[in-house]
């Protein structure tokens, strides 16, 4: 009996010292979801919104937008200027953000996220929202790691102050310096513009609205790291635009600011470093999406409710030179390591048509 007795204990206690207990779930109010903690119970609604009539159309324009609307109104915070971060006055105060030369384009993201804002402003804050929106939008994207999400943002008070985003024509220099001012290193920099793996321009050339920087710009993969480090030869449009320089493939615009810091000896080796490297990008920018949405923020205040953020579609490919290219084509930059051998896609030379708008009809 005493035998007995003792098993059981063993079998009960078994699961901690394994680390294998299991936290209690909070059961929500609708008797069918449970979250981790109950104050996020009331997003399930605002997300399952989002899923079947915002990003209904996968990793397209509107997720494209969302992720976007992170990094602008995040980064809109200076130790000397002042600004609140991560607060949602991109959208509060659009009427002075959107002036901005740096947001051009954000209007039309704004006009699509905006009515959602509007009937979840409830239960959101704008800032919540943004960050939520923009989480989920990875979400959606094969590839993308599963980002985390907090909420209890307060409401912005005052619109961001100007010249706070990075425009795609500013320096290297500049550009890790205005990053710097909030606590990004280079490596942080690099990884947070793997969201350029799934994303296009409007604006640089407006004759072209979609325009791809990468050739999958509907799957979250190191491509945006192999395609900027090729030999540009044509552009996609007219060219000659301010913050465009010619890229590789047709259909596919490249970013001056990109572009610089492929080959920059401050970030060039950083930027290799991810070209086959699905893991790592997912891992780094991951961790620095999450620290750009607590810029401005008391984090200690905030809830963890990033159990309701799906896990993303895997990636099933694999790193590789666009049809047509190969490793002669390759602009080595770093000094301490050579560019990775990677095989060519075969077919023939891509034409990479544009990523659909989300007010098309």
């Amino acid at each position: 009996m005493a035998f007995k007795k003792a098993l059981s204990s063993l079998i009960i206690a078994l699961p901690a010292v394994l680390g294998l207990v299991v936290s209690p779930r909070a059961t929500c109010p609708d008797g069918v979801n449970s979250a981790k903690n109950a104050q996020c119970c009331s997003l399930f609604q605002v997300r399952e919104d989002l899923l079947e009539n915002l990003f209904d159309d996968g990793c397209g324009d509107a997720a494209h937008g969302a992720l976007r609307l992170v990094f602008h109104d995040a980064i809109g915070i200076d130790p000397q200027a002042g600004g609140g971060g991560a607060d949602g006055s991109i959208a509060t105060f659009n009427a002075t953000e959107l002036t901005f030369h740096a947001n051009t384009g954000i209007d039309d993201v704004l006009d699509t996220l905006g009515p959602f804002l509007q009937k979840w402003s409830h239960v959101m804050t704008p800032g919540d929202f943004i960050q939520f929106a923009g989480a989920l939008s990875l979400s959606v994207c094969a590839g993308a790691p599963q980002v985390k999400f907090v909420m209890g943002r307060p409401a912005p008070k005052a619109a961001s102050p100007p010249d706070l985003v990075p425009e795609p024509f500013d320096s290297v220099q500049k550009i890790l310096a205005r990053f710097g001012s909030v606590g990004f290193s280079p490596e942080e920099v690099v990884a947070l513009l793997s969201s350029h793996s799934v994303a296009g321009a409007d604006d640089v050339d407006p004759s072209i609205p979609g325009t791809p920087f990468d050739i999958t710009p509907d799957v979250f993969d190191t491509q945006i790291f192999i395609d900027v480090q090729l030999r540009g030869t044509l552009f996609p449009g007219t060219g000659g635009n301010q913050g465009e320089v010619q890229s590789p493939v047709r259909g596919t615009m490249r970013l001056q600011s990109d572009h610089l810091l492929a080959r920059d000896s401050a970030t060039n080796c950083i930027w290799q470093s991810f070209a086959n490297n699905q893991k790592k990008m997912q891992t780094e920018f991951g961790a620095a999406v999450f620290k750009l949405s607590l810029l401005g923020q008391n984090a200690a205040a905030l809830t963890d409710c990033s159990d309701l953020i799906p896990a993303p579609p895997p990636f099933t490919g694999s790193p590789s030179f666009p049809p047509s290219l190969s490793h002669t084509d390759v602009e080595q930059a770093c000094a301490t390591a050579a560019f990775p051998n990677l095989p060519t896609q075969p077919g023939p030379p891509l034409v990479v048509p544009p990523i659909p708008q989300a007010d098309d009809s």
